[in-house]
């Protein structure tokens, strides 16, 4: 059974630790073993930098376990996914580990930017220019993973199609 990291902002969701364990029943259901962040418990004597640096180090300990990764890529606090899962998954790919990435969101990155046009640039609210190639992701993501759009089922049963 092939293991698959489990990447996203769902580890700060309220019921995290009750998602997670829905996550990776929902793997097991399509044939994989689920590897979530908060599979690993921190050691209650450590808070602060050391905490962070124990979470980062174990988050890497799973994506090294795993076979192939899958991310939430859903917007997360913005317009972008979650920072800390866009670097798991640069980290995978790095790796060499197929990377299999989900989002709900359909438009090009020009139309959920709400952009105009300025000097014959596409720009955001902010003036900075936003890439227009069609995609739904930043081209460094949609270049570099597979990209499901849908939720977490519908990455799952992807995987599955092309892993048969």
């Amino acid at each position: 059974m092939k293991k698959v990291y489990l990447a996203g902002f769902d580890v700060f969701r309220p019921d995290a630790a009750s998602y997670g364990q829905w996550l990776k029943a929902l793997c097991a259901r399509h044939g994989f073993a689920g590897l979530y962040p908060l599979d690993n418990a921190a050691p209650p004597q450590l808070s602060g930098a050391a905490l962070a640096d124990w979470i980062y180090r174990a988050n890497i300990a799973l994506i090294e376990q795993a076979d192939c990764v899958m991310a939430n890529l859903n917007p997360f606090r913005g317009l972008e996914p979650d920072s800390g899962t866009v670097f798991e998954v640069g980290y995978a790919v790095a790796r060499g580990k197929p990377v299999w990435v989900y989002t709900e969101q359909i438009q090009p990155l020009v139309a959920q930017a709400g952009v105009q046009t300025q000097d014959g640039r596409v720009v955001d609210a902010q003036g900075y220019t936003v890439e227009d190639f069609g995609m739904n992701l930043n081209l460094m993501i949609a270049c570099s993973t597979q990209i499901v759009q849908g939720d977490a089922l519908a990455c799952l049963q992807a995987m599955q199609a092309a892993d048969s």
